[in-house]
């Protein structure tokens, strides 16, 4: 008889008020790609399971920290962002649990501010490598050997610089608890880059000039079954780069559970955002969720007085093949999608890029291409200036 299969490695993800979310959230996720239990905890004195990341994006915590006291974890992951990060440090239990993951000799990890702020302070680091946030590099104790890697492993404990590193390090993680093999698979369709921390580039055709009056106005759809990485790399970095972005939900209720089971708050339902005009409605991906946008004819209709008055519009991963291809929003456009839905792509002329701009409208292929997608659109609106200045702030390409 077969042996069955282990039992899944437990992660633990503690989040607080002022998480950075895109650190958060890709950590779930990608950990979850890969068959993890991961249990995102908050650490919150109110006992709030809502947490209030930065840049206005609402998660909702599985459990509290204190409830997870006595569960042996392979794994626990502090995200950065500030405060979150001096509130992760300053929880007790989270503290005596990571002190107890050190000295058992199993896996903790932790990116941008947290390195320094939590496990430094902590004096789990010393006489170890390790990287943080470039501006909190001074902030390590003297016993650290602070490096400038995107991602650094020195034994058990893998550190890592910000947002932009982001999915690297998860999938460091997914290496260190699976292996190499499993690492790449789940890193396979999530499209990432192979020059991580290069310049990025965008592929134009038909360039027309992307307007706005005060503050670009830009609508997310979120739904359940959305990718919630590119949901929220989309809102984190176009709040970043002072957009005003309203997270609409075509749900019946604020809260979606995402993709992989992150559960996040909108900022209004779809009939309320309706009512509002905006410069650019941008659709994240994930089947379920783009399955959702396509059957919201409030959304569809959206879409259409968008394009038919010539404002910008643009989806990414699964959307533009089962939203925009179907609803007739791709018409005389060239667009990309994720690889495996590209065959429903009326024409798969210019596929192949990451990120495509044609007029109005912008597409790109997956959560690993999410980032230069949001950055893409932050040049349409701004300069290419002033998105790569964002994008070294977010350590997406190295400062």
């Amino acid at each position: 008889m077969a042996d069955s299969a282990p039992p899944p490695r437990k992660v633990l993800v503690p989040i607080a008020n002022g998480t950075e979310p895109i650190e958060a959230v890709i950590t779930i996720d990608v950990l979850r790609r890969a068959g993890a239990d991961v249990t995102v905890a908050s650490a919150e004195k109110s006992n709030d399971l809502r947490v209030g990341a930065t840049w206005g994006l609402n998660l909702v915590a599985d459990s509290l920290v204190s409830d997870c006291a006595q569960t042996a974890f392979d794994l626990v992951s502090l995200p950065g962002g500030m405060p979150g990060a001096s509130t992760l440090r300053d929880c007790q239990v989270l503290e005596s649990l990571v002190r107890k993951q050190a000295a058992e000799g199993r896996l903790f990890a932790a990116i941008c501010a947290a390195p320094a702020v939590a496990l430094g302070s902590w004096g789990l680091l010393k006489g170890l490598k390790a990287t943080c946030y470039p501006s909190f590099m001074e902030k390590f104790p003297s016993d650290v050997t602070a490096v400038e890697s995107r991602v650094q492993l020195d034994g058990q404990v893998v550190t890592s610089r910000g947002p932009g590193t982001a999915m690297e390090y998860a999938v460091a993680l997914v290496e260190k608890l699976y292996g190499k093999e499993k690492a790449d698979e789940v890193a396979g369709p999530m499209v990432m880059r192979s020059n991580h921390g290069d310049e990025y580039t965008v592929t134009e055709l038909n360039p027309v000039q992307w307007t706005f009056n005060d503050t670009p106005q830009i609508l997310v759809p979120i739904a359940n079954g959305t990718e919630e990485m590119e949901a929220i790399m989309i809102i984190d970095t176009l709040r970043r780069a002072k957009a005003n972005v309203v997270v609409a939900s075509v749900e019946d209720k604020v809260e979606i559970v995402a993709s992989r089971k992150v559960k996040i708050v909108a900022d209004v339902l779809l009939e309320e955002a309706a009512k509002l005009s905006f410069n650019l409605i941008v659709l994240p991906g994930g089947l379920p969720g783009a399955q959702a946008f396509s059957k919201s004819e409030k959304l569809v209709n959206l879409l259409k007085k968008q394009m038919e008055s010539n404002r910008p519009y643009g989806a990414i991963c699964a959307s533009p093949a089962i939203v925009l291809e179907p609803h007739g929003l791709l018409e005389g456009k060239k667009a990309t999608a994720f690889p495996g839905l590209c065959n429903k792509l009326s024409d798969k002329s210019h596929a192949e890029n990451r990120v495509l701009v044609d007029g109005n409208l912008i597409t790109s292929r997956g959560p690993g291409t999410s980032m230069e997608f949001s950055l893409a659109i932050v040049e349409k609106f701004f300069c290419r200036q002033k998105a790569l200045e964002l994008a070294k702030t977010m350590v997406f390409i190295n400062p």
